[in-house]
Parts: structure tokens; sequence; C-alpha cells
């Protein structure tokens, strides 16, 4: 006969715990999803109403990417190493939303500069943290899992956050989308303060493993980051694939404002919510996806998205190509979401150095989305948009070729355990 536990049980008390820290996860990356990255595209439009052209976007964009491409490998030392990961994500959303008001203040060149900078700092500190306390909650074996949660939570909170954008922007100006952050910033602090710090294992929340005796291994060589292959040829595949991506909805945004054939904050809007909608059941799919097949199936289906992308917004210029351009911009980023910190996770797994591996990662593929602004704004700016978007769509496509080249196919990618990682000096 099989008894329900007693409320009074130790282990279904624990249980219970850990499922309220669950859902206030969830909580934290649906608020998180309006704060983490400032503006977002709504930046450039509120710099173009102010008299901004393409080319000084792009410029105070690609510092504040700079900025947060060279802390985010340190930020991801501090993720293993610190106990305090919600405290860390509650401090950097904080940061965020006063960065971005600052905009608001002073749009000169020199403050919105400043603001990027510091929102590319908080925005490369959530990160690692953030993946830090899914693994040290979850663990490995449900890892993929959960990140599709995430993912989907998040989205969920770019829509909701967008859609309210789009209205209150219609309705009361730009000036009205800072308000809306700010309020999800106070979710999001709220939120992760429910997070219960005994459902936190920061020993697996770093990748350690434990030995017969129950004891955490120690941590490797910080070396492990530089003589690991699969590691190596995800950071440059990233690396490219941002290149092409990360200027891409930026444009459009600008584009719009620019010619005004359409509303730019009810514009910028739907870009974001049609993205957004469609990568909930592309994160949800990811993860099942994921744990089937391994995450290199899940990697490569996200670079193919790219290129095809850039193509339709280079040859169909009409607002409607919104509707598959950022259809097609969903799928590869709800793909990429869970593919990219499992496959850290699986690669360093064991070496005590996942978060600082993620941001690693994060910095390299950094360049080339700090990169992205500032050459696609000076090609817009002298060639046209739809020259712009090629050349994006050619960095995709070479992304996708290094992959296909350089990765040795899904049981490397997914480098469970890996020899050169796991190797201590």
């Amino acid at each position: 006969m099989t008894l329900l536990a007693s409320p009074l049980d130790p282990a279904a008390r624990e249980n219970d715990g850990k499922s309220r820290s669950l859902r206030a996860l969830n909580a934290v990356n649906f608020f998180l999803a309006d704060v983490r990255d400032g503006l977002g595209p709504f930046l450039g439009v509120f710099l173009i109403g102010q008299g901004w052209g393409t080319e000084t976007i792009g410029l105070v964009m690609t510092v504040g990417g700079i900025a947060g491409m060279l802390a985010t490998t340190p930020l991801g030392i501090l993720a293993d190493a610190t106990r305090a990961k919600r405290f860390v994500i509650g401090l950097c959303a904080a940061l965020v939303v006063a960065a971005s008001l600052l905009i608001l203040f002073a749009p000169t060149v020199g403050w919105v500069a400043a603001s990027q900078v510091a929102t590319g700092i908080a925005g490369a500190a959530i990160g690692p943290a953030l993946a830090g306390l899914t693994l040290g909650l979850v663990g490995q074996a449900g890892l993929a899992h959960q990140l599709g949660r995430n993912e989907a939570w998040n989205h969920g909170g770019n829509v909701v956050a967008a859609a309210l954008a789009g209205l209150l922007g219609y309705r009361w100006g730009l000036p009205a989308v800072f308000a809306l952050m700010t309020a999800m910033a106070l979710g999001s602090i709220a939120s992760v303060l429910l997070v219960r710090p005994e459902d936190i294992d920061h020993d697996t929340a770093r990748g350690l493993e434990r030995a017969g005796d129950g004891a955490a291994e120690a941590p490797s060589s910080f070396a492990v980051l530089l003589r690991c292959p699969p590691l190596l040829v995800l950071a440059g595949t990233l690396m490219l694939f941002h290149f092409g991506n990360g200027a891409l909805l930026p444009l459009l945004g600008q584009q719009v404002a620019s010619d005004g054939s359409a509303d730019p904050a009810v514009y910028t809007a739907a870009t974001i919510i049609i993205a957004q909608l469609t990568m909930i059941p592309v994160a949800l799919g990811a993860a099942r996806t994921a744990e089937r097949h391994g995450y290199f199936v899940v990697m490569l289906a996200a670079l193919i998205a790219l290129p095809v992308r850039a193509v339709l917004a280079a040859l169909w210029a009409s607002p409607w190509a919104v509707v598959p351009v950022q259809v097609l911009d969903g799928v590869g980023a709800g793909l990429l979401g869970v593919a990219v910190p499992g496959l850290v996770a699986r690669i360093l797994r064991g070496t005590g150095h996942v978060n600082a591996g993620l941001g690693a990662v994060m910095t390299v593929q950094g360049v080339g989305a700090s990169l992205s602004p500032l050459v696609a704004g000076w090609i817009a700016a002298r060639y046209g948009f739809t020259a712009a978007y090629l050349s994006l769509g050619a960095m995709a496509a070479l992304a996708l070729v290094a992959w296909m080249a350089l990765s040795r196919g899904p049981g490397a990618a997914d480098g469970a355990r890996d020899a050169t990682a796991r190797r201590r000096p």
C-alpha cells in the first residue's frame, strides 16, 4: 500500500520548497525579459526621434557591447565563485533601469554611451548568474527541461512587455517605455528574492561533480577554457552568428522610423511580439529535442534560420516583411537560448568553471554583437538598408559553415565530459 507523504515529512517539505523556488525562477525569467537588454530596439527608435543618425546610434551601441563583452568572462568567474547569485541578479536589474532612465533625461552622446556601458556590464552579469542559479536548482539531469522553461517564460515576458510598450508608446510616446521597464525590474527583484537560498547547490551550479564520499571535487585550472576544442568552436560560431544577427532588428526599426512607413513604437513592438511568440513553443520544443537527440541538432537548426531571415529582410521592402523575418528570429533565438548554456554545461561538466565558460563564450560572441551595429550602420548610411541586410546574412552563412566544418558531430558538440576539458594540470 502506497501512503501519501505527510506534510510534516522533511522530504515533502523540501520538494515543496524546491517547487516554490522553481516557480520563482520562472517569474524571474518573465520579468527580466524587459530588463536585461535595456531598451533594445527601442533605443534606436528613440534616438532617431532625437535627431540622431544611424552611424552615431551604431557607435554608442557598439561601445555598450564592447563593455559587456570585456566584463562577461570575469563576471562568469564571479558567478562560479559567489553564493550571492540572487543579489547579483537583483542589483544588475536595478542598474539597467537606472542607466536607461539616464537616456530619457540626458540624450547626449556622452551620457547615452555611459548608459550603454552600464547596461552592457549589468547584462553580462545577469546571464552567467541566472545560468548558475538554474543549474544549482535542477542539476545536469534537469537542465535541458528547465532551460526550455526559462526561455519560454522569458519570451512570454517579452511578449507582454512589448505589447504594453507598443500600447503605452502609442498613447503617451516612447518615454512610457522607460516606466514599463522600471516596473518589470521591480518584479524581477521581488521574484529572485523568493528563490530559497537552501535550494541552490552552489557546487553543482558551477559544474562540479561529487566524489565517492559525496564531497565536491576541486575545480580544474582556468586553462581549460583555452584548451577545450568544442568550447572554442562554439564560441567562434556564435561570434559569427551574432555579427549577422545583432544589428538586424535595430535596423528594421530604424528603417521604418526613417521612411515613416509605420508608427515606430507600434512597429518596434510588433517586431518583438512576433519573434517572442514564436520563441515560446520553439524553446519548449528545443528542450525536448535536446533531451532526445542532443544539443548539436538544436544549434544547427538555429544557424540555418538566420541567413534566410537576412535575405528576406533585404529583398522584401515592406512593413509586412516583419512577419516572416521575425518568425525566423524567434526560431533562431528560441533554439539558441536552450542550446548554448546546455552545450557549455555539458562541455565543461566536472571542471567547476561552467559559468566562467559561459562568460567566455559570451565574451567571444560579444565581439560579433558589438561590431554588428557599427558595421551595419555604416553600410546602411552609405549603401542603403538592403546592402546592410545582405552583409549581415553573409556573416550568418559563415557561422553555419563554420559549425558544420569544425564541429565533430553531435557527440563531440554535446561535449559530455570532454577529455580535454577534464584534464587537470
